[in-house]
Formats: structure tokens, C-alpha cells, sequence
């Protein structure tokens, strides 16, 4: 694991992560990283469904070695009284409460934002959801994927006139767990310097990946565009595309003035170089096809590593187009601490993402591997102040595991 000398940037934030799969638990693992104390409630015998999506390794998923790094598990079955009673105590002790249900499953527990702050005036409380706690779709159920259908994203992902299809991570799920991650640490902020109250964040999945499609509205607003799928081209700034090589392909951005003429330049094309209307970006939009095609000719005859070397040495922005084998052999990634060795319960080791951002004096740390289900239940309840003899019975009961 890592070590740091300096106090971690959140030590002494106390987090209770009450979700499960994807949005709730990466913004979880973010404030984990950077120092928070975060205890993750889940439901006894079966867990977060995370630990067993994708490929299974001693039992467990190797991406929940990753999701839950830094976490405390504490198995309480939150559909029992008690359980909820021993959630409200461990939220009353709390900085921050994360949460990814359905709007109104808290309320249903008796934990609605109101009587939480009543028991805790400072608690900050993440809500991640579909579309949201109001508005006419709020009770609707929604996962990342139709966060990105409706948030714009999926319209645009795909060759023209093919069907759209998902960028291959669960980028919706992911966006609002970065969204979410600013509001925590923009209302931690805000109560420190602003008098101690907390305040509820409420990220819809729709609305964190509308939020990052650039000019979409302006332009349909402005001019009634419609901007469509345009496969792995940059519509309206040329040349920004993929291009096909001997032994893989190639992103070339060659949009720049100057990094055009020097792309023209180190192909041979140097007609195109000092055409007049190219010298900008509408003029090389209007002839962008007649581009992408003296480029893509270019780059056929060519390997990877020939165009990655001459394109450097013209200092055009260009980038192989990485499997996982690819970034776990590049030096890079390495020098840059982006892949790391994480020991697990299990008994094994596995290299991780690093952590980002990258912070000078309070960089992010693995302080601890991903918990097994239940790990540190009697430990959590221990310091909210129950008895060894309270646990004991709360255990058999199956309130808690």
C-alpha cells in the first residue's frame, strides 16, 4: 500500500456510503482516497451486487478491488427497525451521508433529509439518482446507460446512420459520481465557512452527463442544429479523427493553425499546407473529407510506431488507440503512479488505476484493501458505543452479519 507523510486532505471526514453498483460507491472511493473515513453499509448474506459483476478472482469481483479500496464494510439489513435505528445512530456521528436509491427509499426508512438534519445539523447528504428527487420522472427507475440516452451522450455515440452505442464503461454512473463528489466538497466548504449547516446534493444521472455535452443546446437554441453521430470525428473542427494504420489506428488532431500546416507538412501533402482557405478551421471544415483522406492514405502505409514517431517529431497531437495490455506496458502510466499494486483480503495482489487528481502536499493513498462483506461491523459499532453483548444479539437476530 501506499504511505504519505502529510495528514490526508479529508482525514477526519466521516462518510456512510448507503448504495450500491456504480454511482454512489465511486464518489465514495474518491472521498476514500484522499483520506475520508468511509463506512459502507450493505445488505447481509448478499452485499453490494458489485462484488460479483464482471471477472471473479477467489470469489470476488476484481473490481470491487478497486470500487471499494479504502472502505469499512458493515453488513446491516436496513429493511429491520433495528437496522435503521443503528443507521440513524451512525449517521448522527457523520460528516457526510452518500446515497443512490430510489428517491423516497430513505423517506421510507423514516431518513428523509429533514429528520436527518434534525438528528444531525451538519450533515451533508448525497442523493444520486436518475432523474433526480422532483420533476415529473423522479419515481421512474434509471440506470447510467439511460442517464446517457437521455442526457444527450448516446445520440452522438455511433458511425452515421448506425445504431448508437455505449462508450464501453458505464460513463453516465461515473460522471454523476464526479458531480457528486464536487457537491460533497463544495458543501463541506460551505459549512466550515459558512456556519456549520449541511445541505442535500441532488445529482440525476441525465443531468451529470447533459452537463458535459458542450454546445449542443446553444447551437440548437441559436440555430436549430441538430448535431448527429459523426463516428470518431470531431464535427465542425478539422482534422480531428481516427485513421486506420498497418497494425492499428490512430487519433490525429491536427486542428490548430499551425499543427495543420505542420500535419500537411510531415505527410507529404504540402499543397494542402499552403492552400489559403485551410489556414482555418472553416475552411478546413468545409474540405475536411478531402483531409481526413490524404491523412488516412498516409497513415495506411504505415504502422503505429512510424506515424506516433513522425507525428511526433512534427509536434502534432496524436495518440495510439490503448487496449489494457497497451497501458499496462506503458512507462508513463508507470512514472506517473497510475498503475498500482493493491494486496487484497484474498490473499493475492492486483494492479489497480492510481489515484487522480494528483495532489502536491495531500495526495491520495490506499490505505486499505476492499473489505470482505461484514468486515468491520463489530469494529464500527464498537465505536458508535455499543456492547460487545448488543452486538452479539443484534447478530443473532440477523440484524447485522
Amino acid at each position: 500500500m501506499d504511505s504519505i507523510a502529510s495528514p490526508a486532505a479529508l482525514q477526519g471526514v466521516r462518510v456512510i456510503e448507503m448504495g450500491q453498483l456504480i454511482a454512489g460507491p465511486f464518489c465514495g472511493k474518491t472521498l476514500g482516497e484522499f483520506g475520508a473515513d468511509v463506512i459502507k453499509i450493505e445488505a447481509p448474506e448478499t452485499g453490494d451486487p458489485l462484488r460479483n459483476w464482471r471477472l471473479i478472482k477467489e470469489g470476488t469481483s476484481v473490481w470491487w478491488q478497486v470500487q471499494s479500496r479504502n472502505k469499512r464494510s458493515v453488513a446491516l439489513d436496513l429493511r429491520q427497525k433495528e437496522g435503521q435505528d443503528i443507521a440513524r445512530q451512525l449517521i448522527a456521528e457523520a460528516d457526510v451521508l452518500v446515497e443512490n436509491f430510489r428517491p423516497g427509499t430513505l423517506e421510507g426508512w423514516g431518513m428523509s433529509p429533514d429528520e436527518l438534519h434534525a438528528l444531525n445539523p451538519g450533515l451533508v447528504i448525497l442523493r444520486i439518482s436518475g432523474y433526480g428527487q422532483t420533476g415529473p420522472y423522479r419515481d421512474l427507475p434509471g440506470f447510467g446507460v439511460i442517464g446517457e440516452a437521455m442526457g444527450g451522450l448516446r445520440h452522438l455515440t455511433a458511425e452515421p446512420g448506425r445504431v448508437p452505442v455505449r462508450v464501453g464503461v458505464s460513463i453516465g454512473d461515473t460522471l454523476a459520481a464526479l458531480h457528486g463528489t464536487i457537491g460533497v466538497l463544495t458543501a463541506l466548504y460551505h459549512r466550515k465557512v459558512h456556519g456549520g449547516k449541511g445541505q442535500v446534493i441532488d445529482v440525476a444521472l441525465h443531468e451529470a452527463v447533459f452537463n458535459v455535452m458542450e454546445s449542443l443546446i446553444p447551437e440548437y437554441s441559436a440555430f436549430g442544429a441538430v448535431r448527429e453521430a459523426a463516428g470518431s470525428a470531431l464535427p465542425g473542427i478539422a482534422p480531428s479523427n481516427a485513421y486506420p494504420c498497418q497494425d492499428g489506428w490512430v487519433l490525429v488532431a491536427g486542428n490548430g493553425d499551425s499543427i495543420f500546416k505542420r500535419l500537411m507538412t510531415a505527410i507529404g501533402r504540402q499543397d494542402l499546407a499552403d492552400a489559403p482557405d485551410l489556414g482555418s478551421n472553416t475552411g478546413r471544415v468545409a474540405r475536411v473529407g478531402e483531409i481526413d483522406a490524404a491523412i488516412g492514405a498516409w497513415t495506411a502505409a504505415r504502422s503505429v510506431q512510424q506515424v506516433m514517431e513522425t507525428l511526433g517529431a512534427a509536434r502534432v497531437p496524436a495518440g495510439k488507440v490503448y487496449t489494457a495490455k497497451d497501458i499496462a506496458e506503458d512507462p508513463h502510466y508507470r512514472a506517473r503512479d497510475m498503475l498500482l499494486t493493491q494486496e487484497t483480503r484474498d490473499g493475492y495482489s492486483v494492479e489497480v488505476p492510481g489515484i487522480v487528481p494528483k495532489l502536491s502536499a495531500t495526495p491520495g493513498s490506499i490505505r486499505r484493501s476492499a473489505p470482505h462483506l461484514g468486515d468491520d461491523t463489530d469494529a464500527v459499532l464498537a465505536e458508535a458505543g455499543l456492547t460487545a453483548e448488543q452486538i452479539a444479539l443484534l447478530r443473532s437476530k440477523g440484524v447485522i452479519q
